[in-house]
C-alpha cells in the first residue's frame, strides 16, 4: 500500500487539530476522548479521525457532494473500525 503524501497527512491533521480546539463538531473532541480512553496514543487518534475527514474530502472531490455532516458523525462513532462509508 503506497504511503500518504506528507503534506497532505499534515494538512489533514491540522483540520483535526482546528477540530479539536474549536470544538466544532463537538463530536471530534468527543471521539478523540474516547479513542485516549481505548489506549490509543493521542497521534493515533487523530490519524484516526483523519480517516472521516478524507472520506469527505473524497466525497466532495469526487462525487461532487458537500460535506455530510451526518456521515462524518457516523464515521467518526465508527473508529478506530472502518470509516469507509
Amino acid at each position: 500500500m503506497k504511503k500518504a503524501d506528507p503534506k497532505f497527512k499534515t494538512t489533514i491533521l491540522e483540520v483535526v487539530n482546528t477540530q479539536l480546539k474549536s470544538g466544532d463538531p463537538p463530536e471530534t473532541r468527543q471521539t478523540f476522548n474516547r479513542l485516549i480512553g481505548e489506549g490509543i496514543s493521542e497521534e493515533a487518534a487523530k490519524i484516526y479521525i483523519g480517516q472521516a475527514i478524507v472520506v469527505e474530502i473524497f466525497n466532495i472531490l469526487k462525487h461532487g457532494e458537500v460535506f455530510n455532516l451526518g456521515r462524518y458523525r457516523k464515521n467518526l462513532s465508527r473508529l478506530p473500525k472502518d470509516t469507509s462509508e
